[in-house]
Protein backbone atom coordinates (compact mmCIF):
# COMPACT_ATOMS: atom_id res chain seq x y z
CA UNK A 1 0.00 0.00 0.00
CA UNK A 2 1.30 3.45 -0.96
CA UNK A 3 0.37 6.50 1.11
CA UNK A 4 1.47 9.98 2.13
CA UNK A 5 0.22 11.64 5.31
CA UNK A 6 1.99 14.99 5.15
CA UNK A 7 1.09 17.48 2.40
CA UNK A 8 0.40 21.22 2.25
CA UNK A 9 -1.32 23.48 -0.25
CA UNK A 10 -1.72 27.10 -1.29
CA UNK A 11 -3.75 28.24 1.73
CA UNK A 12 -0.72 28.07 4.04
CA UNK A 13 1.09 30.81 2.11
CA UNK A 14 4.32 28.93 1.45
CA UNK A 15 3.10 26.07 -0.76
CA UNK A 16 1.57 25.90 -4.22
CA UNK A 17 -1.36 23.98 -5.66
CA UNK A 18 -4.94 23.29 -4.68
CA UNK A 19 -6.12 20.42 -2.53
CA UNK A 20 -7.64 18.82 -5.61
CA UNK A 21 -4.28 18.96 -7.38
CA UNK A 22 -2.65 17.07 -4.52
CA UNK A 23 -5.33 14.39 -4.68
CA UNK A 24 -5.02 13.96 -8.45
CA UNK A 25 -1.21 13.89 -8.14
CA UNK A 26 -1.53 11.13 -5.56
CA UNK A 27 -3.71 9.10 -7.94
CA UNK A 28 -1.21 9.61 -10.76
CA UNK A 29 1.55 8.37 -8.43
CA UNK A 30 -0.46 5.22 -7.61
CA UNK A 31 -1.11 6.09 -3.98
CA UNK A 32 -4.02 4.43 -2.21
CA UNK A 33 -4.16 6.98 0.63
CA UNK A 34 -3.52 10.72 0.51
CA UNK A 35 -3.50 12.73 3.71
CA UNK A 36 -4.14 16.47 3.44
CA UNK A 37 -2.54 18.06 6.48
CA UNK A 38 -2.02 21.78 6.19
CA UNK A 39 -0.87 24.02 9.03
CA UNK A 40 -3.33 24.78 11.80
CA UNK A 41 -3.98 28.54 12.04
CA UNK A 42 -2.54 30.53 14.94
CA UNK A 43 -5.70 30.36 17.01
CA UNK A 44 -3.98 31.82 20.09
CA UNK A 45 -3.36 35.12 18.30
CA UNK A 46 -5.93 37.93 18.23
CA UNK A 47 -5.56 38.63 14.51
CA UNK A 48 -7.36 36.50 11.96
CA UNK A 49 -4.25 36.04 9.83
CA UNK A 50 -1.10 37.04 11.74
CA UNK A 51 1.25 34.86 9.65
CA UNK A 52 0.25 34.96 5.95
CA UNK A 53 3.43 33.15 4.95
CA UNK A 54 3.19 30.53 7.69
CA UNK A 55 -0.36 29.22 7.87
CA UNK A 56 -3.91 29.95 6.79
CA UNK A 57 -6.25 32.47 8.42
CA UNK A 58 -8.49 31.33 11.25
CA UNK A 59 -11.55 32.27 9.21
CA UNK A 60 -10.33 30.07 6.33
CA UNK A 61 -9.94 26.91 8.39
CA UNK A 62 -13.59 25.72 8.16
CA UNK A 63 -13.37 26.10 4.37
CA UNK A 64 -10.26 23.92 4.36
CA UNK A 65 -12.00 21.22 6.39
CA UNK A 66 -15.13 21.30 4.24
CA UNK A 67 -13.15 21.10 1.01
CA UNK A 68 -11.21 18.06 2.22
CA UNK A 69 -14.44 16.34 3.27
CA UNK A 70 -15.96 17.06 -0.14
CA UNK A 71 -12.91 15.60 -1.88
CA UNK A 72 -13.12 12.57 0.39
CA UNK A 73 -16.63 11.90 -0.92
CA UNK A 74 -15.88 12.76 -4.53
CA UNK A 75 -12.87 10.46 -4.82
CA UNK A 76 -14.23 7.56 -2.75
CA UNK A 77 -13.42 4.33 -4.55
CA UNK A 78 -10.46 5.90 -6.36
CA UNK A 79 -8.32 6.92 -3.39
CA UNK A 80 -8.83 7.39 0.34
CA UNK A 81 -8.65 11.13 1.04
CA UNK A 82 -7.95 11.81 4.72
CA UNK A 83 -8.53 14.96 6.73
CA UNK A 84 -5.36 15.79 8.61
CA UNK A 85 -3.69 18.85 10.06
CA UNK A 86 -0.20 19.83 11.16
CA UNK A 87 -0.43 21.57 14.53
CA UNK A 88 2.52 23.35 16.09
CA UNK A 89 3.49 22.25 19.58
CA UNK A 90 3.11 25.41 21.68
CA UNK A 91 3.39 24.56 25.35
CA UNK A 92 1.29 27.51 26.55
CA UNK A 93 -1.58 26.78 24.14
CA UNK A 94 -2.28 23.11 24.74
CA UNK A 95 -5.71 23.65 26.28
CA UNK A 96 -6.88 25.83 23.41
CA UNK A 97 -5.50 23.47 20.77
CA UNK A 98 -7.01 20.46 22.51
CA UNK A 99 -10.45 22.04 22.27
CA UNK A 100 -10.05 23.05 18.62
CA UNK A 101 -8.66 19.70 17.49
CA UNK A 102 -11.56 17.90 19.14
CA UNK A 103 -14.03 20.06 17.20
CA UNK A 104 -13.29 18.60 13.75
CA UNK A 105 -13.46 15.06 12.31
CA UNK A 106 -9.75 14.62 11.73
CA UNK A 107 -8.38 11.28 10.57
CA UNK A 108 -5.07 12.14 12.20
CA UNK A 109 -3.15 15.08 13.67
CA UNK A 110 0.55 15.77 13.14
CA UNK A 111 2.37 17.57 15.92
CA UNK A 112 5.51 19.46 14.96
CA UNK A 113 8.06 21.55 16.83
CA UNK A 114 8.81 24.61 14.70
CA UNK A 115 9.65 27.05 17.51
CA UNK A 116 11.31 26.37 20.84
CA UNK A 117 13.41 28.24 23.40
CA UNK A 118 12.25 31.50 21.83
CA UNK A 119 13.68 30.80 18.38
CA UNK A 120 12.48 29.29 15.11
CA UNK A 121 13.65 25.98 13.68
CA UNK A 122 14.87 27.72 10.52
CA UNK A 123 16.73 30.55 12.28
CA UNK A 124 20.17 29.59 10.95
CA UNK A 125 21.71 32.96 11.88
CA UNK A 126 21.04 32.15 15.53
CA UNK A 127 23.20 28.99 15.49
CA UNK A 128 26.23 30.94 14.26
CA UNK A 129 26.18 33.14 17.37
CA UNK A 130 26.31 30.25 19.85
CA UNK A 131 29.21 28.67 21.67
CA UNK A 132 29.62 24.89 21.56
CA UNK A 133 27.87 24.63 24.92
CA UNK A 134 25.13 26.92 23.65
CA UNK A 135 24.56 24.63 20.67
CA UNK A 136 24.38 21.59 22.93
CA UNK A 137 21.91 23.37 25.21
CA UNK A 138 19.82 24.29 22.19
CA UNK A 139 19.79 20.71 20.94
CA UNK A 140 18.73 19.53 24.40
CA UNK A 141 15.95 22.11 24.40
CA UNK A 142 14.73 20.90 21.02
CA UNK A 143 14.55 17.29 22.21
CA UNK A 144 12.82 18.42 25.40
CA UNK A 145 10.06 20.06 23.37
CA UNK A 146 9.67 16.99 21.15
CA UNK A 147 9.33 14.83 24.26
CA UNK A 148 6.74 17.17 25.73
CA UNK A 149 4.77 17.04 22.48
CA UNK A 150 4.70 13.25 22.75
CA UNK A 151 3.39 13.49 26.31
CA UNK A 152 0.65 16.01 25.43
CA UNK A 153 -1.81 13.47 24.04
CA UNK A 154 -2.77 15.84 21.22
CA UNK A 155 -1.15 14.07 18.30
CA UNK A 156 -1.17 10.83 16.35
CA UNK A 157 2.08 11.55 14.49
CA UNK A 158 5.12 13.61 15.39
CA UNK A 159 6.31 15.55 12.35
CA UNK A 160 9.90 15.77 11.10
CA UNK A 161 11.48 14.69 14.38
CA UNK A 162 15.16 15.71 14.33
CA UNK A 163 14.57 18.38 11.66
CA UNK A 164 17.05 20.58 13.50
CA UNK A 165 19.67 18.32 11.92
CA UNK A 166 18.85 19.98 8.57
CA UNK A 167 19.54 23.50 9.77
CA UNK A 168 22.03 23.55 12.64
CA UNK A 169 25.69 23.23 11.52
CA UNK A 170 27.63 20.26 12.95
CA UNK A 171 24.44 19.02 14.60
CA UNK A 172 25.65 15.45 15.01
CA UNK A 173 28.86 16.49 16.80
CA UNK A 174 26.86 17.61 19.86
CA UNK A 175 26.06 14.28 21.48
CA UNK A 176 23.34 14.19 24.13
CA UNK A 177 21.63 11.49 26.18
CA UNK A 178 18.40 13.45 25.91
CA UNK A 179 17.94 12.12 22.35
CA UNK A 180 17.55 8.58 23.70
CA UNK A 181 15.37 9.80 26.55
CA UNK A 182 13.11 11.52 24.02
CA UNK A 183 12.79 8.34 21.95
CA UNK A 184 11.90 6.41 25.10
CA UNK A 185 9.22 9.00 25.90
CA UNK A 186 7.78 8.73 22.38
CA UNK A 187 7.64 4.93 22.68
CA UNK A 188 6.09 5.03 26.15
CA UNK A 189 3.36 7.37 24.93
CA UNK A 190 2.78 5.19 21.84
CA UNK A 191 3.09 8.05 19.34
CA UNK A 192 4.16 7.44 15.74
CA UNK A 193 6.97 9.43 14.13
CA UNK A 194 7.03 10.16 10.42
CA UNK A 195 9.95 9.61 8.10
CA UNK A 196 9.91 13.03 6.47
CA UNK A 197 11.28 12.99 2.92
CA UNK A 198 10.85 16.67 2.05
CA UNK A 199 14.61 17.10 1.71
CA UNK A 200 17.36 14.87 0.36
CA UNK A 201 18.29 14.62 4.02
CA UNK A 202 15.39 12.56 5.40
CA UNK A 203 14.55 12.90 9.09
CA UNK A 204 14.97 11.03 11.25
CA UNK A 205 17.72 9.01 9.64
CA UNK A 206 20.94 7.24 10.53
CA UNK A 207 21.68 6.50 14.17
CA UNK A 208 18.54 8.18 15.54
CA UNK A 209 16.28 5.98 13.39
CA UNK A 210 18.15 2.87 14.53
CA UNK A 211 17.73 3.96 18.15
CA UNK A 212 14.03 4.60 17.51
CA UNK A 213 13.65 0.98 16.40
CA UNK A 214 15.58 -0.17 19.47
CA UNK A 215 13.08 1.56 21.77
CA UNK A 216 10.05 0.35 19.80
CA UNK A 217 9.06 3.69 18.25
CA UNK A 218 6.53 3.20 15.44
CA UNK A 219 6.90 5.00 12.11
CA UNK A 220 4.90 6.23 9.14
CA UNK A 221 5.65 8.20 5.96
CA UNK A 222 5.13 11.86 5.01
CA UNK A 223 6.61 13.69 2.06
CA UNK A 224 5.82 17.12 3.53
CA UNK A 225 5.07 18.08 -0.09
CA UNK A 226 4.64 21.78 -0.79
CA UNK A 227 4.04 21.23 -4.53
CA UNK A 228 1.64 18.63 -5.98
CA UNK A 229 4.41 16.99 -8.00
CA UNK A 230 6.24 16.14 -4.76
CA UNK A 231 3.43 13.94 -3.39
CA UNK A 232 4.83 10.57 -2.36
CA UNK A 233 8.39 11.74 -2.94
CA UNK A 234 10.94 8.99 -2.11
CA UNK A 235 8.22 6.65 -0.80
CA UNK A 236 9.81 3.48 -2.15
CA UNK A 237 13.33 4.51 -1.14
CA UNK A 238 12.15 5.23 2.41
CA UNK A 239 10.34 1.88 2.58
CA UNK A 240 13.48 0.01 1.52
CA UNK A 241 15.60 2.01 3.96
CA UNK A 242 13.29 1.13 6.84
CA UNK A 243 13.58 -2.55 5.94
CA UNK A 244 17.37 -2.24 5.97
CA UNK A 245 17.27 -0.59 9.40
CA UNK A 246 15.14 -3.46 10.70
CA UNK A 247 11.58 -2.17 10.65
CA UNK A 248 8.92 -4.56 9.35
CA UNK A 249 5.74 -2.49 9.61
CA UNK A 250 4.50 1.08 9.60
CA UNK A 251 1.33 2.96 10.51
CA UNK A 252 -1.69 4.21 8.59
CA UNK A 253 -4.60 6.18 10.07
CA UNK A 254 -8.32 6.70 9.72
CA UNK A 255 -10.70 8.50 12.09
CA UNK A 256 -7.89 8.88 14.66
CA UNK A 257 -7.41 5.10 14.69
CA UNK A 258 -4.03 3.58 13.86
CA UNK A 259 -3.44 0.37 11.91
CA UNK A 260 -0.04 -1.23 11.48
CA UNK A 261 0.64 -2.74 8.06
CA UNK A 262 3.61 -4.62 6.60
CA UNK A 263 6.32 -2.61 4.88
Amino acid sequence: MRFDFHTHHERCGHATGTLREYVTAAIENNLQIIGLADHLPLFAEQEDHPSPGGCMAKSEFPNYVNEVLQLKQEFAGKIDVLLGVEADFILDCLGLYRKILASYPFDYVIGSVHEFAGIGLYDSEHWDQLTNQGKLDLKNSYYYHVAQSAKSGLYDILGHVDALDRYMPDYKTYQTEIADETLQTIAENDIVIEINSSDEHWVPNGVLLERALHYGVKVTFGSDAHEPERVGDHFEEVRKHLLEVGYREWAIFNQRQRTMISL
